[in-house]
């Protein structure tokens, strides 16, 4: 009898390993969901800025796992056209370029659409000494202006024509990681800058002060591109669409605590807590913020494309010869995963935002400006 019993017990241990069950209940094991992986890369050569904040937020509170995406985060070189070369040549898959290094992009060929405008305004600004005297951007005429990278110069030119000035009648200095400095020091008149970084060169001792882009220009800004020939592909355009969504989700848990996401980001960099204290940290975060939801405040939901602008756009690059080919909307943008990227859980999102806990350094971080 204990024979018998002994080899009854022996077969169902067996069984149970030859059939996958586990023995305490006699589940299945259910094999961890395998993560796929996305590279994003920046057009900024750094990742230690603010700017991002929304990626980190959805990396920290596991909004890209819970997608299916395991993000890998690169700051790319810092050649304007990177972004989207890496893009187009599957060395990356989501990049972050301006409407001109994107146009200019499509028009030679390159296979990128841009998915999710982050930056329905205008994003781009200009920087002046303080004791300058050029007292409005249109006083920018026969000017000396800094770039980071040459490649910079299909921005600029577009918002020049803008405002009526010809962008012949301007120098660009290419002083590349120092393009603020130079101007800061007084060697050239007008620097290029963006939202965001703003609050980073006043944290740096520049002494700057700016024309606000939002009050001279009505053109669009930066915006995540994607593979044009991905979302012929059903697998990789929902791929996407989760990516946008984990994106999204970021940017609505900042509305609901923004101090919340500005710790998270300003946890990710020593470089960032030297140079900032935590509320001009948080001022950074929200110039950039304001720009991120300016269509959600529309009603049309986080990264959607005005056509307008666009195609006013597209029509001045032409006209300028930035690109051979009269660019359509629909070549250049794509609202198509737009209704997908907004399809999350606001109150689940809410939740974590309230129950996040600060730290000591932030808890007390005064909020100002619009959320």
């Amino acid at each position: 009898m204990k024979r018998t019993l002994l080899w009854l017990i022996v077969l169902v241990v067996s069984l149970s390993m030859v059939a996958g069950f586990s023995f305490a209940g006699c589940k299945e094991e259910a094999a961890p969901a395998e993560l796929v992986d996305m590279t994003f890369i920046t057009p900024r050569g750094t990742l230690e800025v603010m700017d991002d904040y929304n990626l980190w937020v959805a990396k920290e509170m596991g909004y890209f796992e819970e997608q299916g995406i395991n993000l890998i985060m690169e700051p790319g070189p810092m050649d304007a056209f990177a972004c989207t070369k890496f893009v187009s040549e599957k060395k990356a898959d989501v990049g972050y370029p301006s409407p001109g290094v994107l146009t200019s992009s499509v028009d030679t060929g390159m296979d990128v659409i841009m998915a999710y405008e982050m930056m329905m305004t205008q994003v781009f600004d200009f920087a002046v000494r303080k004791d300058s005297d050029i007292q409005s951007v249109q006083d920018l005429e026969g000017k000396s202006i800094s770039l980071g990278d040459a490649g910079w110069q299909v921005i600029v030119d577009p918002i020049l024509i803008e405002i009526g000035i010809d962008p012949e009648s301007v120098t660009y200095i290419n002083a590349g990681a120092q393009w603020g400095q130079v101007v800061s020091l007084g060697e050239v008149d007008c620097a290029l800058t963006w939202k965001g970084l703003r609050a980073q060169w006043d944290a740096q001792g520049l002494d700057l002060r700016y024309f606000l882009g939002e009050d001279f220009s009505k053109m669009p800004a930066n915006g995540y591109c994607v593979r044009k020939s991905d979302l012929d592909d059903p697998e990789k355009k929902e791929l996407i669409e989760k990516f946008l969504k984990a994106t999204s989700m970021g940017i609505y848990f900042a509305r609901v605590n923004p101090r919340a996401a500005a710790q998270i980001t300003y946890d990710q960099f020593a470089a960032v807590r030297e140079q900032m204290e935590p509320a001009l940290a948080l001022e950074s975060m929200q110039q950039l913020h304001w720009g991120y939801t300016a269509s959600e405040r529309l009603g049309e939901g986080f990264g959607w494309f005005e056509k307008g602008g666009w195609n006013t756009y597209l029509e001045i690059i032409y006209d300028l010869g930035q690109t051979e080919t009269e660019l359509k909307f629909d070549d250049a943008v794509t609202n198509e995963l737009i209704e997908a990227a907004n399809d999350f859980d606001k109150a689940k999102v809410k939740a974590d935002a309230e129950a996040f806990e600060l730290n000591d350094d932030w808890k007390d971080v005064e909020v100002t400006g619009n959320w």
